[in-house]
């Protein structure tokens, strides 16, 4: 390391944290899980910091935003005690995740866009009536011929709570609206995407909760944001903790 981590002009955590509106109860903290280096002691045991302190303050305060605090307490730690490979790895996985995240919202909105009007299916044939009184209503056999898979996964999907479709009172078959139609298709989208059920429940109830497609548009929309800003907030502390490494020698 090129410098006394020490050295400096000492500084008091009270001058470390107001000027980052903290309390020094939070500065301490900080130091204690190794977000910031081990702090000095003056003979009658008060902590003192310098402007390396205050630099790893910096640096932490801006990755938070990006990172989450618990990862960049990580990242922080692994600088402070000198692994500074263990802290960019740590960094490459959030960068991995912004980006899974950003697939993610592609995927749902190629999804979306693929979507045509739902119209009931044409008549079908089996032991299955075609169509039920009500407009937009289908049977299972149906449904899943339009859409090119069997009725077992259709069964498969209403398990997973993907389609709750309610059942006729004359002949208990299931009985698929037109919002039914929507979410399989929309299920059916994903799937092909390589989606798992589990990732695929709550980007439908989602849709649900919204009441269709399009008041999704401005949830998606808020969803691009907070990816930009997370970006965003990453640059930022990437130049902070770059200026911190540097300060480190």
């Amino acid at each position: 390391m090129g410098r006394n981590l020490q050295s400096g002009d000492r500084l008091r955590p009270v001058d470390l944290a107001r000027g980052h509106g903290l309390s020094t109860q939070a500065i301490r903290n900080y130091e204690e899980a190794g977000a910031l280096p081990a702090a000095g002691r003056t003979p009658n045991g008060y902590r003192t910091y310098t402007s390396l302190h205050a630099g790893a303050l910096r640096a932490f305060l801006a990755l938070v935003p990006g990172h989450g605090h618990q990862t960049a307490t990580s990242i922080m730690r692994a600088v402070n005690q000198g692994a500074v490979d263990e802290a960019f790895r740590l960094i490459d996985e959030s960068h991995a995740q912004l980006l899974d995240d950003r697939r993610t919202l592609q995927a749902v909105e190629s999804a979306l866009r693929d979507l045509e009007p739902t119209t009931a299916p044409e008549p079908g044939v089996g032991s299955e009536p075609a169509a039920v009184s009500g407009p937009g209503g289908t049977f299972i056999g149906p449904l899943a011929d339009k859409l090119g898979i069997g009725p077992a996964t259709l069964r498969k999907w209403e398990r997973a709570g993907l389609v709750r479709p309610r059942r006729d009172q004359r002949t208990g078959y299931r009985v698929y609206d037109e919002a039914d139609v929507r979410d399989t298709r929309l299920a059916h989208q994903l799937r092909r995407g390589g989606y798992l059920l589990e990732q695929i429940a709550p980007l439908i109830a989602q849709v649900r909760a919204a009441g269709g497609l399009k008041p999704l548009e401005a949830a998606l929309c808020d969803w691009h944001g907070r990816l930009s800003a997370r970006g965003r907030a990453m640059l930022t502390g990437a130049a902070e903790l770059e200026a911190y490494l540097r300060e480190r020698g």
